[in-house]
């Protein structure tokens, strides 16, 4: 059975992984709630100094929920796997608060949309601080790819 510090180490090493593999990605899905109802919105995001950087739609107003709520954020590879790579799904979760962004994070955004649901887009931002992540994978992919992290 595992020792406390292991488990304090092999969790360690998934936050670090979860955020990692994000960092592969471009879009995912914020969770919290409103009104005491879940809610998910997608949202572009990059990775900057280990915090999970958002770039959502301020028309939807999900960013009032968000900034200053604890909310899960996650993405995966189901849609750009190639044939024969494991699948994985990745969460993190964490603090949230209203983000700036300096103009080389706003270069690495990429290009906005101009509509969304009809509106024009006009982005809001905010940052996850990763207090904690879940790293789920098919056949054990992960595990063999990154069974060299400490």
């Amino acid at each position: 059975m595992p020792s406390d510090d292991q488990r304090a180490v092999d969790q360690r090493a998934v936050d670090r992984l979860a955020v990692d593999l994000l960092a592969r990605t471009d879009y995912g899905r914020i969770a919290t709630s409103m009104r005491a109802l879940p809610f998910l919105a997608f949202a572009r995001h990059i990775v900057s100094d280990g915090r999970v950087l958002l770039r959502l739609p301020r028309s939807c107003g999900y960013h009032r929920a968000c900034g200053g709520s604890v909310v899960a954020y996650g993405s995966d590879n189901l849609s750009s796997a190639r044939p024969g790579e494991a699948l994985w799904s990745v969460q993190v979760v964490g603090a949230c608060s209203p983000y700036e962004p300096t103009a080389a994070e706003t270069e690495r955004f990429g290009a906005a949309p101009r509509r969304v649901d009809g509106e024009p887009y006009e982005p809001v931002y905010l940052s996850v601080e990763p207090q904690f992540g879940t790293v789920h994978s098919t056949d054990g992919g992960l595990e063999r790819h990154f069974e060299h992290m400490p």
